[in-house]
């Protein structure tokens, strides 16, 4: 269906119309949330001035990014048909070798970055204090906002790609995915400042970030093979992680209280 077609059949009375936008809003700001602890990770490394302008001109991009990628609907399915076999690994539904599409492989692709990105930035974190502290380095922000812009489009890339192949199996209607969408990135710029700033003021709570962020990359590696595996065990075991890890931070802050009494 084309733009012109799906303006053309909306209708504001249809009570379908209104829960499909719901839903898909929704899913949206929930496979959002990976994107958001990336960019509220890497956007640490910049000025505390430049960090609001660098999340919101991120999620603006994966906005644009994704509404492009809706204009082009017709591509975007076309990216399931096989372009590459792999005889050597079985699909386990089928138990014939794997055939890999443009999706496959660019979800491959983005899982290995992100496990390879997150590992980095675990390590970078481990050595902070030997690295980032040195009095005698100042680090070029200009260079790193440029680097920081650079690595959240290909991250939107890979994040963009799935959402909308994941929306495409949920609504017809091209017009209510890229209202859904904006809806849904204008509620991420809302709430982005203050994940972020949760997570760069508590380094377990960055540590946790990154390991879940590993764990999005291992899952993506293993879509891209045709392995399935559950995201609503993913997002339920990040959920009580975090609940344990927010017990955590609540103790720490009473321990040191009383220890300043």
């Amino acid at each position: 269906m084309s733009l012109a077609e799906s303006i053309a059949h909306l209708n504001p009375a249809d009570p379908h119309l209104w829960v499909s936008l719901l839903t898909l809003t929704f899913l949206e700001i929930v496979l959002g949330i990976d994107n958001i602890i990336f960019i509220s990770i890497i956007t640490g490394k910049v000025a505390l001035s430049q960090q609001r302008g660098v999340r919101n001109a991120g999620l603006g991009i994966a906005m644009l990014f994704r509404i492009v990628l809706l204009l082009m609907i017709t591509w975007i399915i076309g990216l399931k048909d096989p372009v590459l076999t792999l005889n050597w690994i079985d699909d386990p539904l089928t138990n014939e070798a794997i055939a890999l599409s443009w999706k496959d492989i660019i979800l491959l692709c983005g899982g290995i970055f992100l496990v390879g990105k997150s590992t980095v930035e675990i390590h970078h974190k481990m050595r902070a204090d030997e690295t980032e502290h040195s009095e005698n380095k100042k680090p070029n922000k200009t260079k790193g906002v440029a680097s920081i812009l650079i690595q959240i489009v290909l991250i939107d890339a890979i994040f963009s790609i799935d959402s909308i192949l994941t929306a495409v199996g949920l609504v017809e209607n091209v017009m209510i995915m890229i209202i859904a969408v904006i809806i849904s990135m204008f509620i991420m710029m809302l709430f982005s400042g203050a994940v972020s700033r949760i997570i760069n003021n508590h380094p377990t709570l960055q540590m946790l970030a990154l390991s879940f962020l590993v764990v999005i990359g291992v899952v993506l590696i293993a879509e891209g093979i045709h392995q399935h595996v559950s995201k609503s065990i993913i997002y339920s075991c990040l959920a009580f992680s975090l609940g344990v890890e927010m017990l955590n931070i609540k103790l720490r802050n009473r321990m040191n209280k009383k220890k300043r009494v």
